[in-house]
């Protein structure tokens, strides 16, 4: 398991994993109230990047990556 740091990074890595592999690749994400972020981790069974989301406007990135990869779901290709 990697942690990735920054985002742009994780959105390459998890969109570039997608492509390469879609029919084993899940998205999770689990909010720890306790500790107030939301962890993000893609994996295709063979490689897993994490990444720790932790102010509001990383929010409106994890709507836009989900609305990405749910547009790849529903394309022909």
């Amino acid at each position: 398991m990697v942690f990735v740091k920054n985002w742009d990074d994780f959105e390459i890595a998890v969109e570039n994993m997608y492509l390469a592999n879609p029919q084993n690749c899940r998205l999770t994400m689990k909010y720890a109230h306790s500790k107030g972020h939301i962890l993000l981790k893609m994996t295709d069974n063979v490689k897993c990047v994490q990444y720790k989301a932790e102010n509001m406007p990383d929010l409106r990135k994890i709507e836009k990556i989900t609305s990405n990869l749910v547009g790849h779901m529903a394309s022909k290709e």
